[in-house]
């Protein structure tokens, strides 16, 4: 398909550049694929839509300040951006760095009195550095770091982002993504507690957000779009809440698109979803065939991406730019910090 077919016309000032105060004052649109209704709501709302039985899908993984500001010996800054650890050793991992075409393998990136090595070049930005020990690690990423805000947001980091560049369920034993999953951003416990006395089953799995997630497609053919790796886990008790759910009627909705691509990437075997680890690199577009997800909660995404992509093979690609229309209309707010979207 030309990627032509996945692009919109946003007016910039619908690009969200902080948070709504309160996580839950969020809009919500809702769209019914089998009536094609379409329906404005607050967020708090979204517990109508949840009955007994259901099962609701959010990603636990959390955010950490990935985006290292350092320098060279020659006192250049240089930017390393950290996109997961390698399978090699502890402390090395695979980071972006820039601008790449002046610093060469072996050279040091210094952070005050601690530094960093670049030991490979991967080609395109990409390089497997180096710490030289965790404690090391932990004090460049703490002392240096910044929150890696997608490139949008056009406003240096804020106290603020610490705390809501974060979903709720980011577990401290969960840390390794460089992009939140938003869809997340607007629960608050208090909606949370609410859809529990519903008799709804929250369960989380784990996927690892890569910087990969503002990849626009470049290809003139979606086709030919190569979606980034990232690390998921879905565990056994996990698996087994959703298998019980499912057999007794229970629909699945799933909290953004992290949470879709980790729970169709698991192996279905008599029907019944298999618990797993390890790398996803799922590229959903139209004709896939859902195997799990029956309902979705997302953000509004960007035009010509594999995210917007993947709503379109969950929704039907006309259907939903006619809903991103009606939200453009209705002045919704766009992308990371903006409004939500739920598909019946």
């Amino acid at each position: 398909m030309d990627v032509a077919l996945f692009d919109y016309h946003l007016p910039q000032e619908l690009i969200a550049q902080f948070p709504v105060r309160n996580r839950d004052r969020s809009r919500l649109l809702v769209f019914d694929r089998k009536t094609d209704v379409i329906e404005h709501a607050g967020f708090r709302d979204i517990t109508a839509y949840l009955k007994k039985g259901d099962v609701l899908v959010v990603n636990n993984t959390r955010v950490f300040k990935a985006r290292l500001w350092g320098k060279r010996a020659t006192g250049a800054r240089v930017e390393v951006f950290l996109v997961r650890k390698s399978d090699k050793s502890p402390e090395t991992w695979q980071a972006l760095v820039s601008p790449s075409k002046r610093v060469k393998e072996g050279e040091e990136i210094y952070f005050d009195k601690y530094r960093l090595s670049l030991d490979k070049y991967n080609g395109q930005g990409s390089w497997e550095i180096r710490f030289s020990s965790k404690s090391v690690r932990e004090r460049i990423i703490a002392g240096f770091g910044r929150v890696p805000l997608p490139h949008y947001i056009r406003r240096d980091n804020q106290p603020l982002d610490i705390r809501r560049y974060q979903t709720l369920f980011a577990a401290k034993d969960k840390i390794g993504a460089v992009a939140a999953p938003t869809a997340g951003f607007h629960f608050t416990r208090s909606i949370m507690a609410e859809i529990q006395k519903r008799g709804v089953q929250i369960v989380q799995l784990t996927l690892h957000v890569g910087p990969g997630t503002f990849k626009p497609i470049k290809t003139d053919n979606i086709d030919e779009h190569i979606v980034d790796p990232e690390y998921a886990e879905l565990s056994s008790n996990t698996a087994v809440k959703i298998n019980k759910a499912l057999k007794a009627g229970g629909r699945i909705f799933a909290v953004g698109t992290t949470s879709v691509r980790t729970l169709e990437s698991a192996e279905m075997v008599d029907g019944h979803i298999r618990p797993f680890s390890g790398m996803v690199d799922l590229y959903i577009k139209p004709g896939y065939k859902f195997k799990i997800v029956e309902h979705l909660i997302t953000n509004f995404h960007l035009p010509k991406s594999s995210l917007l992509v993947l709503v379109s093979a969950f929704a039907d690609r006309e259907k939903i730019l006619a809903a991103y229309r009606e939200a453009i209309k209705y002045k919704y707010r766009f992308y990371s910090y903006g409004d939500a979207m739920l598909i019946l």
